[in-house]
């Protein structure tokens, strides 16, 4: 069975974007990059809010053509490329190549795409991730927690939140500071 993993950064207060949306402060650098291109190859499908779909969708499709981009760039665009893709938006008429759209998050049906055959789904998106928490259908949080204190924006876990009781499975300190915490779901 496929997994549903949750892939985010936040700010060390939790915060996913500040003021205005704002993820400049994200410490994105050629080792942590290649680092999320091995995580995500093996991935089986992107699963996307229409915003975080959008966002992507304005560069990476051509960014290997970009002769400044790095060399992990260039390959994060043939896995964005290549990955199939659901995304889930109310308000979306036609998403891009190899794209699926989805209205809303209905258990049932993401279960059946946990049946498929293929790799485990990386889910993107902070409202998108709420929807499935909700659902408690996350069965791995990847949250990449950058050291920066922004004191203000949109943070990623809300008041209302469920408990929930998570196994710690994995840490790592990257060069740039950045610090995976890596939990799953008890068995």
């Amino acid at each position: 069975m496929r997994r549903v993993v949750a892939q985010m950064a936040v700010s060390l207060d939790g915060y996913f974007e500040g003021p205005d949306g704002d993820i400049s402060w994200h410490r994105v650098d050629e080792e942590l990059h290649a680092h999320f291109n091995e995580q995500l190859a093996t991935m089986g499908a992107f699963l996307c809010g229409r915003v975080t779909y959008q966002l992507m969708e304005q560069y990476w499709p051509a960014a290997d053509q970009d002769p400044t981009s790095s060399p992990t760039e260039a390959e994060f665009a043939g896995i964005w490329r290549e990955m199939p893709k659901v995304v889930y938006s109310s308000s979306l008429t036609a998403p891009g190549p190899n794209a699926t759209l989805v209205r809303d998050v209905v258990p049932d049906q993401v279960r059946a795409l946990q049946a498929q055959p293929g790799g485990d789904m990386v889910l993107g998106g902070a409202l998108l991730g709420a929807a499935f928490r909700q659902h408690d259908l996350i069965d791995e949080y990847r949250i990449y927690v950058n050291p920066v204190l922004l004191g203000a924006g949109r943070q990623l876990f809300g008041p209302g939140e469920k408990p929930r009781d998570l196994r710690l499975v994995e840490t790592r300190t990257f060069g740039n500071g950045v610090v995976l915490l890596r939990h799953e779901r008890p068995r």
